[in-house]
């Protein structure tokens, strides 16, 4: 009865995992990456218990607290603490310590990219004894999974700065090692337990208590062997222990010495300089972004972002987003654009263009070194690698509606930090010819 009250618990668990999925993407205004891997996951985990359910694998109560589920309920909570997640379930590609490639999986990316969260299952007990050297082969402490998370975050700049990092302890975590962490610069989340000193041969057995907590490494279709296995151990046996060791350290997480909420607001490092592509200078002055988009143009991509802009205005965001930062331009995007304004623009928009210009410090094209070793292509052209590379060389932010080049960028792992919006051409000198909305 026990075994079957459990799992029905836990197939509730994961119906209501995937209904909270979709309302973290509500809430964020738009689709979370990552979604799909993570609603997959969920529904694996559904699968496999209501095959148990269903009498097709016969497994253990034990076994039952050892799936995916508990892990994947933490990504969740976590996604529900932060604002602004990015993406869920992220995997970044970094250069380890000794040259090779590595990758990394982030549970969580929230803040705008500011944010990287590990969320962690596994009982403190647990957690603890790899840590003091007491866990299976092949268990890697959360410690050393807090070395990789650092490094990887020192190569994924966002905005010039390194991702925070925090560890969100769903099981509780132990002092030591809390203030271990906090010491290589992370944020611990969670009930903070004391640890005691016990001598050999005082300490008293537990009652059944599942050693791992939770399998948190990616399993699916492996839930299955559960079925097969014989129940291993709950608890640490001190026979395992070196014979010289008189005494060790034991979690009680009855006591618990602090629990820490996820912070309300998270400080970033927020960049203050902003770098204009000139089709940012384009949109900026355009007679569809001041209210003149309500035309059928000759044109057809005109007519369509005069419907993109009749439903989504740019220029607020574009306001937004400079509001109090230094603005800069190198000089091929000011020149280029003056020779477009010239050829196309109307009135208006050449008088908004004088007045933007006026707000702008005009900087020498000056590309960073990893700029130039990028190859050149019909996406990467000479004009797009001075005016990307000048903003990395000023260390600022540039805005920009060439999505295209910075995916190919990004393709030769050269990513920069930008501010993307929707694109809007000069269109006041073709609105004589255009059919009123």
């Amino acid at each position: 009865m026990a075994t079957y009250n459990t799992l029905q618990d836990r197939i509730r668990v994961a119906k209501e995992l995937l209904e909270r999925v979709d309302k973290i993407c509500s809430r964020q205004g738009r689709e979370v990456e990552g979604r799909a891997k993570l609603c997959s996951k969920l529904r694996a985990e559904l699968k496999f218990l209501q095959k148990v359910e269903a009498g097709k694998v016969v497994i253990k109560e034990s076994h039952l607290q050892s799936t995916n589920l508990t892990h994947l309920r933490a990504i969740v909570e976590s996604a529900e603490n932060l604002e602004k997640v990015v993406s869920v379930l992220h995997v970044f590609a970094y250069e380890g310590p000794d040259g090779q490639k590595q990758t990394l999986v982030v549970d969580v990316v929230a803040n705008g990219g500011h944010t990287w969260v590990k969320a962690i299952g596994r009982k403190a007990e647990a957690l603890h004894n790899i840590w003091q050297g007491r866990g299976q082969y092949g268990d890697k402490s959360v410690i050393r999974q807090a070395e990789d998370f650092l490094e990887a975050s020192r190569q994924q700049p966002v905005q010039y700065s390194n991702p925070h990092i925090i560890f969100a302890f769903y099981n509780g975590v132990s002092s030591p090692m809390a203030d271990k962490l906090k010491e290589m610069g992370i944020s611990v989340r969670g009930d903070i337990v004391a640890v005691n000193t016990v001598i050999e041969g005082e300490e008293e057995e537990e009652d059944g208590e599942d050693k791992h907590g939770c399998v948190e490494e990616d399993q699916e279709g492996e839930n299955e062997a559960l079925a097969e296995e014989e129940e291993e151990d709950d608890d640490y046996d001190e026979d395992d222990a070196d014979d010289t060791d008189l005494t060790h350290t034991r979690v009680d997480r009855d006591t618990v010495v602090a629990s820490l909420a996820f912070p309300t607001e998270v400080k970033v490092d927020v960049c203050n300089r902003v770098n204009l592509d000139i089709t940012t200078l384009i949109t900026y002055v355009s007679s569809l972004s001041h209210g003149n988009c309500h035309f059928t143009f000759k044109e057809v991509v005109l007519t369509e972002q005069a419907a993109q802009e009749r439903q989504d205005k740019v220029l607020p965001r574009l306001d937004e987003f400079m509001k109090g930062k230094e603005l800069f331009a190198c000089h091929s995007a000011v020149e280029d654009f003056r020779v477009i304004l010239d050829t196309l623009g109307g009135p208006g928009e050449k008088s908004r263009a004088e007045e933007l210009l006026a707000r702008l410090k005009v900087v020498p094209d000056q590309p960073s070194e990893r700029t130039q070793r990028l190859v050149t292509s019909s996406k990467v052209n000479r004009r797009s690698l001075m005016i990307f590379g000048t903003g990395d060389t000023l260390r600022a932010i540039t805005m920009t509606a060439n999505s295209g080049f910075v995916r190919a960028a990004a393709n030769q792992s050269v990513r920069y930090s930008v501010f993307i919006h929707q694109p809007r051409a000069l269109t006041e000198g073709k609105e004589w010819r255009a059919t009123p909305i």
